[in-house]
């Protein structure tokens, strides 16, 4: 942990946070967070591809081993069946993965792109030819957001080393 954390909040980092560290910023990014999973329309298999890249970017153990329907099936984020672990597997390798459709690569792709050259990413007119063709302008947004969300408190998790001592059980306590 970067930050001092009693023994006894090891189970509940974010909870302790939220309570003894910026408490508005800290409930306003658990909020953000919140708000996108509640209410994102995005097909889950495509939602979760791109969740997986950005964690797998953000190294971020804990985002990596969380699964939205298994983990928090509070948050009602319930478009489409939940992905199974070959499907979380196959994000480490999409571009060649026959298990992942055309528009999960490419979320999986703009997950990438934002993470690793979002400058390169702005002006790359090939990605957005194929990426508007496949997804629409509302859909475009709501990963765009999602991506948001995920890329920083993703890092932020990683960097102040949550990932290290939070248990999955201990999202449920902060929502």
């Amino acid at each position: 942990m970067r930050v001092a954390l009693p023994e006894a909040h090891h189970q509940n980092p974010l909870g302790h946070l939220s309570e003894h560290y910026a408490p508005e910023i800290v409930n306003a990014a658990f909020g953000f967070s919140d708000v996108t999973y509640r209410t994102s329309k995005l097909p889950t298999r495509l939602f979760e591809g791109a969740r997986m890249r950005t964690a797998l970017i953000n190294g971020c153990q804990l985002c990596q081993n969380f699964r939205v329907l298994r983990d928090r099936p509070d948050l009602e984020h319930n478009n489409g069946p939940a992905p199974d672990e070959a499907f979380y597997a196959a994000v480490n390798e999409w571009r060649t993965s026959p298990v992942l459709s055309e528009r999960e690569k490419l979320a999986i792709e703009y997950a990438e792109k934002v993470g690793l050259d979002p400058k390169a990413l702005a002006t790359d007119e090939d990605f957005w030819t194929r990426y508007k063709a496949a997804l629409t302008d509302d859909e475009i947004v709501d990963l765009a957001f999602c991506v948001a969300v995920w890329m920083g408190l993703g890092r932020v998790a990683h960097v102040l080393g949550l990932d290290a001592v939070c248990a999955l059980p201990a999202l449920r306590e902060v929502a």
